[in-house]
């Protein structure tokens, strides 16, 4: 017996990873074509950028509870969401929640106690890393937040909304991650966190200037870990 995951859909690229990697590592662990039982729900992401357009984070709390209970109602014995902004709503939610969660944020500051890094650069949608999110959960384990500069905290939501969000991957956005990389590199970090979902779309320890944690990935393993623990 394996448990059932619900995943907390928000944007399409970003679920999709998260869903394959639990479908294929899942087979590694539990033999060929074999996986936990998976759940998806997402509504339109148009109501989730509304919501953070608006800096209404009760509104984001509620379209995330509105997927617990339908992941609920269908099986699902805990919950995912592979979307790093709307955990800014988390402790709006949860205690709502039909179901537990695993914190993608928790997750991935885990893994990066456990690899021995002190100080991680953030990158992500100009929404998170504005957010309290990474920094409190980083600092409880001691380790240091550094955010890229206004410029580049822009240039990041930029290429994050208008290509990666709609499935776009360009040269020259690579290579511009990479160069905001090797800055937060110069200032110190020994590693990256990946805190946009589609960011692993482009950028991961193959090409990135500093090790890379991914949070997409971290997360689904976390969850499969969770659900072969039954």
């Amino acid at each position: 017996m394996t448990r059932h995951i619900g995943i907390v859909g928000c944007s399409a690229e970003g679920a999709a990873l998260c869903y394959r990697t639990i479908c294929e590592e899942g087979a590694h662990a539990l033999g060929a074509y074999e996986h936990p039982e998976v759940t998806l729900h997402t509504p339109p992401l148009a109501r989730y950028v509304a919501c953070l357009n608006g800096g209404d984070l009760a509104g984001v709390a509620e379209l995330m509870l509105a997927s617990a209970h339908r992941l609920a109602a269908a099986g699902a014995d805990f919950l995912i969401c592979p979307d790093n902004t709307i955990h800014q709503a988390f402790e709006l939610m949860a205690p709502s929640s039909p179901l537990p969660w695993l914190h993608i944020a928790d997750v991935v500051a885990s893994e990066a106690a456990a690899r021995g890094y002190r100080r991680v650069g953030l990158t992500g949608t100009r929404w998170l890393v504005d957010s309290a999110v990474y920094p409190d959960r980083l600092a409880a384990r001691g380790i240091d937040c550094v955010r890229p500069g206004e410029d580049e905290r822009s240039e990041i939501n930029r290429i994050i909304m208008e290509e990666l969000v709609p499935g776009v991957v360009k040269p020259g956005s690579v290579a511009r991650f990479q160069a905001i990389i090797a800055g937060l590199r110069e200032q110190g970090c020994d590693a990256v966190i990946l805190g946009c979902t589609e960011i692993p779309l482009i950028i991961g320890d193959a090409n990135s200037p500093l090790p890379t944690l991914d949070s997409t990935r971290l997360l689904a393993r976390a969850a499969l870990r969770r659900a072969l623990d039954a």
